[in-house]
């Protein structure tokens, strides 16, 4: 009995330390599943903390992934946007200063607030610009320059004055901004020598009558040897190709400038020209150019005819004709000298090529105003009013859109 006793003494005890043994696995068990994040798929990164003022870290977007990405100069290529978080509320000033060529854009959460109408430095509060449907807080910042990069070093904290003085960084800034990509600068040479090779064709096909043409004593002589060219048909097989070639010199240096042509509300209503495709826009340039050079010829007939003056239509339209044709034999050497030295003297350069272009346009005119003169006086008031309508006014119109667009 007393065995018995015993064994079942041995039996209860060892069953309760087997049970408080289980209670302890369990207990570890419970407390390593407590420990484990209950929802760990669902964890999702929170945005970056918005700055309250300008930092130099921007960001990008990448397109693979759709999403933006730390901007690294070193490591990305130069892209059109950039973008960073800011803060913004109002009443809270934000300066931002910075460099910008024409067409720079500001965007907030997508929404255009500022664009640059001129190549220059600008300087304003942000947070006065935050549109209306937007509440304070936290934003995100675009900058998108269409045709080139914006130039992100000058983009600091400064003060918030409408017009403030360009410092020699900022204007290095702008005038580096405006230098084509390697890109853009190998489209334009290779343009620049296939605009060689047939104005070489050119010259070997029609050498006789090309050498008519460009006759810088009969260009410069008296009346009587400036009729000889004056004489001949303006619309030859000769001239309209000599026009499209000088089309396409003038539409390279326009190009290398970033006119920005396609941006005009005329243009982009008949065609819309991306603006990394630069093969698209010297070919549109080009059209454009060869297309006013053309046409003007129906234009002043039809002035002519208003005004009653059509016996000037051919001397007036030949004599610019010749100067324009003239002219284009000198553009691409502009253009060479352009791409060659922009990188080390891009303002000097940029302001030349300006330059240049004005006296173009505005030698054509005192050209043709000084053929007319030799046919009828200028003192005339009907003949006046005539070359402002058909002369002038055009040439003020080209000034503005191609030369201080530049």
């Amino acid at each position: 009995m007393q065995f018995h006793a015993a064994a079942m003494l041995r039996f209860v005890t060892g069953r309760v330390g087997l049970g408080r043994a289980w209670g302890k696995v369990w207990g570890l068990l419970l407390l390593l599943l407590g420990a484990l994040p209950g929802r760990a798929a669902e964890y999702r990164p929170l945005p970056p903390a918005a700055p309250t003022g300008l930092t130099a870290d921007w960001l990008i977007h990448d397109v693979g992934r759709n999403h933006l990405i730390l901007y690294l100069p070193g490591y990305h290529s130069p892209a059109h946007a950039y973008y960073q978080y800011v803060r913004l509320r109002r009443g809270q000033p934000f300066p931002v200063a910075f460099a910008a060529q024409r067409g720079l854009s500001l965007f907030v959460d997508n929404q255009l607030i500022f664009t640059a109408d001129q190549a220059g430095p600008y300087a304003f509060d942000l947070a006065q610009r935050l549109p209306g449907s937007l509440a304070p807080g936290t934003h995100l910042l675009g900058v998108w320059q269409p045709g080139g990069n914006p130039a992100l070093a000058s983009f600091t904290p400064g003060a918030t004055t409408d017009e403030p003085d360009a410092t020699p960084d900022t204007a290095a800034e702008v005038a580096r901004a405006r230098a084509p990509g390697p890109l853009g600068q190998n489209v334009l040479l290779s343009f620049l020598l296939v605009l060689g090779l047939l104005y070489g064709s050119v010259r070997a096909t029609y050498q006789p009558g090309l050498a008519r043409v460009f006759q810088f004593d009969e260009l410069f002589g008296n009346t009587s040897e400036q009729g000889t060219f004056l004489a001949r048909p303006a619309f030859s097989l000769l001239n309209v190709v000599l026009v499209l070639l000088f089309g396409l010199s003038f539409a390279l240096l326009l190009t290398a400038l970033h006119t920005g042509l396609e941006n005009l509300p005329l243009v982009r209503q008949f065609v819309v020209v991306p603006e990394r495709a630069i093969v698209a826009r010297v070919l549109l340039y080009t059209a454009l150019i060869a297309g006013f050079v053309l046409s003007k010829y129906l234009f002043i007939s039809l002035l002519a005819y208003t005004f009653d003056l059509r016996e000037l239509v051919a001397v007036q339209y030949r004599e610019f004709l010749r100067t324009t044709l003239l002219a284009g034999l000198f553009l691409p050497f502009v253009l060479l000298l352009y791409l060659g030295l922009n990188g080390s003297y891009p303002a000097a350069v940029t302001g030349i090529a300006a330059a240049v272009i004005a006296l173009v346009l505005v030698g054509t005119v005192l050209r043709v105003l000084h053929t007319v003169h030799q046919r009828a006086s200028l003192l005339n008031l009907h003949l006046f009013a005539y070359l402002c309508a058909t002369e002038i006014l055009p040439l003020l119109i080209l000034l503005r859109l191609l030369v201080f667009n530049t």
